[in-house]
């Protein structure tokens, strides 16, 4: 698996967002093992007035959270694509790991399914205060093909297409505010989650 090769979907270079598609085998997957495992999914949560909880005029989803050390089919093989779309942009943006090393995925990632009228509905960064300072880049993939269900992003003045297969990643700072494109007649499956600083 170390010579995998993934088509990559053009961003402009200073946007500091990078975009490869994985296999549309492994989307089927993960989306096939939420359904199948709908016993331990809850409503998403996310922070507003200091606290962290069910906003549903935020964020409206269902979210199934990965343990972050899961090894067990389909995780393993989404997370070794996934690490070569990391390489991919760590090549792209070479200061990436010289400045900023010592960093993987040491927290639970979600699958996150948003139903017609949902998603992420608000202007948001994924570093927002001291709780998640140590967050470095941001990584999802959409699950399945959306036309109006894609992801704006403000200061790049662009929105990403939900194309199945196509894994973003991009910094975690205010400089990548984002919100989720609300279709109103489709849903939409996604895997996100971040790579953190290693404890020291």
């Amino acid at each position: 698996m170390s010579n995998i090769i993934l088509k990559e979907h053009y961003f402009d270079y200073s946007s500091f967002i990078g975009g490869w598609y994985m296999p549309n085998f492994i989307c089927d997957d993960l989306i096939n093992f939420f359904k199948t495992h709908s016993e331990y999914t809850e409503k998403g949560k996310s922070f507003y007035e200091n606290r962290v909880d069910v906003h549903s005029h935020i964020k409206d989803s269902i979210d199934f959270s990965i343990p972050h050390k899961a090894q067990d089919y389909p995780f393993f093989l989404y997370r070794i694509y996934l690490k070569q779309c990391l390489d991919n942009y760590t090549e792209k943006y070479k200061n990436v790991k010289e400045d900023l090393y010592y960093f993987d995925i040491n927290t639970n990632y979600n699958i996150q399914y948003y139903p017609p009228n949902g998603g992420f509905k608000t202007w948001h960064s994924e570093r927002m205060g001291p709780n998640v300072s140590k967050r470095v880049l941001v990584f999802m993939t959409y699950l399945n093909d959306v036309k109006d269900g894609g992801t704006d992003f403000y200061y790049q003045n662009l929105t990403s297409p939900a194309k199945k297969g196509l894994t973003l990643i991009w910094p975690s700072e205010w400089t990548h505010m984002h919100k989720g494109q609300i279709s109103k007649t489709n849903e939409k499956y996604i895997v996100t989650g971040w790579y953190t600083f290693n404890e020291c």
